[in-house]
């Protein structure tokens, strides 16, 4: 019979929240490092984990800190993850093809909704790689437990756990870091200070980046909009006694402003905070994790320096609780029952205020969405059992209530250049905007370990997921009015649609794990099929842009609608031991191919913003305190886009960097070249590059960013 501990242990890593970590290996965007397995807890870690999830870990991101303050970057380099061009710190990750709206994403444990209508603030957003413990990425099929109202991937980021000091004694540790960028002339730096007794841990992280506009590679010169700043700050405090732990962390993050490159908007203020509260139990009839918390975001755009002269303030308030329990009984020594519940509450308000002298933007307010709401009540129960040692599942089911409403809309005026969004408007308000939609959802998980060195994961999700408000609620027809709305880089405008059904996907994969530590090797195969019904696209209204002049742009509007869409692919990674040395040491080759083909099955096109093949191949050295590494990316051309949205071919490319670090009485240097050769190259997820659009006139898709020399500097006390 399994001890205490080790149910607990299950509990948390299969079917919790925060699912980390979640594989047999850690990897960075092209070496595969082993766990560190010195303890009997990691062990029991990399045991009781699916094959489909990846974990990053704080080795990895010490490394990676000095490079990026982008958190969705990191994950793009995972197999089956890609991220989608945002700002400076706000990219928008997608697993195996499926776009971050579509994903659970969740940082220690809890779900952060958007406040944009141009998701300038995704959830990883809130995130910084210098002060985050680890990212957790499940690529396959989750259990029902790990949340609901998603059909694609899971991403969990978790900070540092509480750390209490022995009987008697006090705990004083923490660690400092700092970087710069050349490219960009980024710099930052982040600190975390615990102090702790044997009960009572109370710990303070804070970050800070910056950076201005980045330089393309090759001739692509400045890419206009890539500047932006932010804080973190945060206080943790933990109190354990025997049979449990509570935590209580609450923070705030200021961002004075970030650029897109490909949107007719910048950031031009963010302030959010949060409190959370969670409380985990280990009992002997079972164990117990209860969790709570609130967000406050009020967050702002407009146009920073390289979309000037000109001005259209758009502000945007979201409140955000959540409220969820879950209980984990050991109905035997070979079963585990999950039962939870869940409640999520969203509140948001869009307006646009006036701007003096514009006949267009005035004189009243724009109402985009007035106090809408987005309420999610849910229960589920799932059950593990294992069959014998080489055999285990987790099959579960979940009910998901998603109700929805908004308030009455208003447009700038009834002037007529305003008629369109004055006819768009008395339409909605006179319409029954009231939603509710009931989402079965389940999900079955088989792992059998064929040998010592093979495993295979079998894996079958019918998931569901409604709409998001922006996508029921924008209702402006104006030209303006819709090219405010959307977060795919693309130029367009969006309308919403007051008709759209939830997605409803169902998801089949398989994934091979072969080799080990022991055997020096290690080689996974993750092929998956993804059906979407109902799948939120976008249809063409009729409407053409036109530029000042009255000419033809390019760019039309399209109103969100239901479409079949289907997602197939493979996801392949490995690593070899070149030269084993003592502890740590030795050399390490690693490399990773992820292909997919998604297409729209309604109008027989391509699914907007598809990752083309990307192979991934690296060597790290490590001997004492010397890192050595070198690695190189290939991205084939794009070739296949979405003719509904004009989405740009990109040509293939092929990056290289290098780096070395030395660490010397606990203080770690690193020192990374990133794009050695200064290749100039369109990125695939990119979009269009409109800030440089707009100060040029030419239109192009937006440019990668060129070499760039990073230190980074870190120690641990």
């Amino acid at each position: 019979m399994k001890s205490r501990n080790s149910i607990a242990l299950r509990a948390t890593l299969v079917a919790g929240c925060a699912l980390a970590p979640l594989a047999a290996h850690a990897q960075d965007a092209t070496r595969i490092d082993p766990i560190d397995v010195e303890s009997e807890q990691a062990s029991a870690q990399i045991a009781n984990t699916p094959i489909t999830g990846i974990r990053v870990d704080r080795k990895i991101l010490d490394r990676k800190q000095a490079t990026t303050s982008d958190t969705g970057a990191i994950l793009s380099s995972l197999p089956g993850v890609s991220a989608a061009t945002g700002g400076g710190f706000s990219s928008m990750p997608s697993v195996r093809g499926l776009s971050e709206q579509r994903l659970t994403v969740l940082v220690d444990g809890f779900a952060i909704d958007a406040a944009c209508p141009n998701d300038m603030n995704p959830p990883l957003s809130y995130t910084d790689p210098q002060s985050i413990a680890s990212i957790a990425v499940l690529t396959g099929v989750a259990p029902v437990s790990s949340g609901g109202d998603y059909i694609g991937g899971v991403i969990a980021v978790e900070s540092t756990p509480p750390q209490f000091a022995s009987s008697g004694e006090t705990l004083i540790t923490g660690n400092a870091s700092a970087y710069y960028r050349s490219n960009g002339d980024g710099f930052g730096g982040a600190v975390k200070l615990t102090v702790a007794g044997s009960n009572l841990s109370a710990t303070y992280t804070g970050s800070y980046s910056q950076s201005d506009q980045y330089d393309g590679g090759g001739d692509d010169g400045m890419v206009r909009s890539t500047e932006y700043a932010k804080t973190d700050h945060a206080l943790a405090l933990a109190w354990q006694h025997a049979t449990g732990l509570l935590q209580v962390k609450g923070g705030i993050q200021y961002a004075p402003y970030e650029g897109f490159p490909n949107q007719y908007m910048d950031m031009v203020d963010n302030k959010s905070w949060f409190l959370n509260a969670s409380y985990k139990g280990y009992y002997d009839w079972g164990d117990i994790d209860l969790k709570a918390a609130y967000r406050d975001t009020d967050h702002e755009m407009n146009f920073l320096e390289d979309k000037l002269p000109g001005s259209m303030p758009m502000n945007t308030e979201v409140h955000s609780f959540d409220a969820s329990a879950k209980v984990t009984i050991p109905a035997s020594p070979h079963d585990t029952v999950r039962l939870g519940a869940e409640y999520h509450h969203q509140w948001l308000d869009d307006y646009w205020p006036p701007v003096a002298g514009n006949l267009m933007m005035g004189p009243n307010t724009f109402v985009n969405v007035n106090g809408a709401t987005r309420d999610r009540i849910a229960g589920y129960g799932e059950w593990e059992r294992h069959w014998s040692d080489r055999l285990s599942s987790i099959v579960g089911v979940r009910f998901d209530s998603v109700t929805m409403d908004t308030g009455d809309v208003q447009p700038y005026g009834t002037g007529m250049m305003q008629m369109a969004d004055v006819q768009a408007a008395a339409a909605f308000n006179a319409a029954d905007r009231h939603r509710s939609d009931g989402n079965w959802s389940g999900s079955a998980l088989l792992v059998y370990d064929l040998s010592r060195d093979a495993a295979l994961e079998l894996g079958y999700a019918h998931k569901v997921r409604s709409p998001n408000i922006y996508e029921r609620y924008s209702w402006g027809r104006g030209s303006m009015a819709s090219r405010m709305i959307g977060w795919y880089g693309d130029g367009n405008g969006y309308v919403g649609n007051l008709d759209l059904k939830p997605e409803r996907a169902d998801t089949f994969s398989v994934a091979l794990a072969l080799g080990g530590e022991a055997q020096g090797w290690n080689l996974r195969i993750a092929p998956y099929y993804t059906r979407v019904d109902d799948y939120i696209d976008a249809v063409p209204t009729g409407v053409a842009f036109t530029d000042m002049m009255g000419q033809p742009s390019g760019f039309v509007q399209l109103q969100f609608a239901n479409q079949d869409a289907e997602f197939y692919g493979v996801d392949l990674s490995g690593a070899v031991q070149i030269a084993k040395g003592s502890g740590n040491d030795g050399t390490q080759l690693t490399a990773s191919l992820s292909w997919i083909e998604a297409n729209n099955l309604s109008d027989g096109g391509a699914v907007y913003r598809q990752m083309p093949l990307d192979v991934k191949a690296g060597v790290a050295h490590r001997s004492g305190a010397l890192e050595l590494s070198a690695d190189v990316e290939w991205v084939a051309e794009k070739g296949r886009v979405d003719a509904t949205r004009g989405e740009p071919v990109t040509d293939a490319y092929a990056l290289a960097n290098i780096g070395v670090a030395y660490t010397l009485s606990g203080v770690r240097v690193s020192f990374d070249v990133t794009n050695l050769f200064d290749k100039g190259y369109a990125l695939p997820l990119g979009g269009m590059s409109l800030g440089d659009y707009k100060a040029t006139g030419v239109l192009q898709t937006v440019p990668g960013r060129g070499r760039s020399f990073n230190v980074g500097l870190s120690t641990k006390f």
